[in-house]
């Protein structure tokens, strides 16, 4: 992994849009490829997801790294996790503003310290205003969330309570003249309360990651696939069952009539063929 370095807000590559803000660092520790200019997104939320909340984080954040977005986000447990975890996965882009050091003995949350080099491997970068040796604190993390908002033309909030972190980025992002989205969802769930009081506040309400590019003014991958296109009956029949909504392993069983030896062997396929993902207790969503 790459030696820490520093740059400073006078050198040429400290990133433009952070110099604008009212409190920029005047010196950031960086490891990986540092740029000033690049189409920067971040994608934020709970570190406590749903699996609907760890879907969504992982459509937007794979489409945007299709259309060439760099994802920016916190590495915190949760929705940081999955947005940088699916930028990796599609061969984009990806920063992490910690709120530590980053030297990995300071590097919070611990079990992150791995995806954290798979960044830096893959052409993406770790952020910090913090030097070498400085642990998280309650003031540090919500510090560095002016940085996400700083580098980035706008801030998605996928899943996030009325008192999360995340919406502490959201307020700087208003108040640094950024683009707010965020995902609507069930009004009797808290995970969704804090992206519905953004839009009550002005936010824009998203239902897919194209919307974000259009208002953004970027370029859209014209990439596609048939979403419900199998090999064999079996995939095709599970795929439907897919394209509407997130499916239990049993339900899936239900849903297409096929065996749960069918069913199992034939996710499993699916899986390698990146078109269906497991979101965790045999949850699977169709992959956009």
């Amino acid at each position: 992994m790459r030696e820490i370095a520093t740059i400073t807000i006078r050198d040429k590559e400290y990133p433009n849009r952070l110099k604008h803000i009212p409190d920029p660092p005047k010196v950031l520790y960086y490891k990986g490829d540092i740029k000033a200019e690049e189409p920067c997104f971040a994608v934020v939320g709970t570190r406590v997801p749903s699996s609907y909340g760890k879907q969504v984080t992982l459509e937007f954040s794979e489409k945007l790294t299709a259309s060439k977005i760099t994802i920016v986000s916190g590495l915190a447990p949760g929705i940081d996790t999955v947005a940088h975890t699916a930028a990796v996965e599609q061969g984009g882009r990806t920063i992490a503003v910690l709120g530590t050091g980053i030297d990995e003995e300071s590097m919070y949350p611990r079990e992150n310290i791995a995806l954290a080099r798979k960044i830096v491997a893959t052409g993406g970068l770790l952020l910090s205003e913090y030097p070498p040796g400085t642990p998280g604190s309650r003031f540090s993390f919500p510090r560095r969330n002016r940085i996400i908002s700083g580098i980035s033309l706008g801030v998605l909030v996928t899943e996030a309570k009325e008192k999360s972190g995340s919406l502490i980025t959201a307020n700087y992002a208003f108040s640094h003249n950024r683009k707010v989205f965020a995902i609507p969802g069930s009004i009797y769930v808290s995970n969704t309360q804090g992206p519905h009081l953004l839009i009550k506040r002005g936010a824009q309400l998203v239902d897919n990651a194209y919307d974000i590019l259009q208002e953004l003014g970027l370029s859209v991958s014209t990439e596609s696939r048939e979403p419900t296109e199998g090999n064999s009956q079996e995939e095709t029949l599970i795929l439907k069952a897919l394209a509407e909504e997130l499916l239990h392993l049993d339900k899936i069983i239900e849903k297409t009539k096929l065996g749960a030896a069918t069913v199992a062997r034939t996710l499993t396929v699916l899986e390698v063929q990146q078109k269906v993902r497991n979101l965790g207790n045999n949850i699977y969503a169709h992959r956009a």
